[in-house]
């Protein structure tokens, strides 16, 4: 248990992770970053724990980066922010290679890293009136450190369609993208996800990891080099003018410069 998640297992060994932040529609910060993080690690090593449902409180799966958390790297020097990029980096690396199945719950919207946590899922399943988007281009920066696991998710080509435009997309579309296996009606997102959860609990616990680890490997893992070139990138992008202007904008509740007025 942390103060940003809940972790709740139930007799089948679905353990169900919550992001918990409600008044910041589940915003990352530090603090969750770091808690997803140990989670994650616990989860994978408890053999009580047979499948995670990664899921959110409230009427968002997760907004992204806590704006706070990225107006501090704005004012960090560079060795700072590398360090909390790497966080980032560490903890989608820590959900992607967890040993068990994660299924995602997408109960409502998400953008940007939210939409990266859903990327490191083995499946997701949303309610087909929630939104997306990448909306990082719209504050200077870019999907640098969640970038590799969205591509690998949705493949280059689909990348294309919303990975640098900022644009905003719906649950029809996240399917079109390979982000979602399915949108269902918000009644009926328990049902879905049960659908996801039952097969497991036939398989053997072993063969699922191993053949987890045996897909990770034939469809190229992330590796540190990959990591490594985007918190280069997301540094660099943190220390441009665009970036900060974006981010003052944002506070200022106004139109960045390049938007016309």
């Amino acid at each position: 248990m942390g103060e940003t998640i809940r972790i709740t297992v139930d007799e089948r060994g679905v353990a169900t992770l919550c992001l918990d932040r409600v008044e910041r529609h589940n915003a990352m910060n530090a603090q969750m970053i770091a808690e997803l993080t140990q989670a994650a690690e616990r989860l994978g090593r408890d053999p009580a724990v047979r499948i995670v449902v990664l899921t959110g409180e409230g009427a968002s799966f997760c907004a992204g980066g806590d704006l706070g958390w990225m107006k501090a790297q704005m004012e960090a020097d560079g060795p700072t922010r590398a360090r909390e990029a790497r966080a980032l980096a560490e903890m989608l690396g820590a959900l992607d290679r967890l040993p068990k199945p994660l299924i995602g719950r997408v109960q409502g919207q998400a953008f940007g890293g939210g939409v990266g946590l859903m990327s490191v899922c083995d499946v997701a399943v949303g309610v087909d009136s929630a939104k997306f988007g990448l909306t990082e281009v719209r504050l200077g920066l870019i999907p640098a450190t969640i970038g590799p696991y969205v591509v690998a998710r949705m493949g280059a080509a689909r990348a294309r369609r919303v990975f640098f435009s900022g644009r905003r997309f719906d649950a029809a579309e996240a399917v079109s993208l390979g982000l979602l296996a399915r949108a269902v009606p918000e009644a009926e997102l328990d049902a879905a996800m049960e659908a996801e959860v039952a097969p497991y609990l036939s398989a053997a616990p072993g063969a699922v990891a191993e053949g987890k680890a045996l897909v990770a490997s034939l469809g190229g893992a992330v590796g540190e080099q990959d990591v490594a070139m985007t918190i280069d990138a997301l540094v660099r992008r943190w220390e441009t003018p665009e970036a900060e202007e974006g981010i003052a904008a944002f506070f200022d509740k106004r139109k960045p410069g390049w938007v016309d007025a």
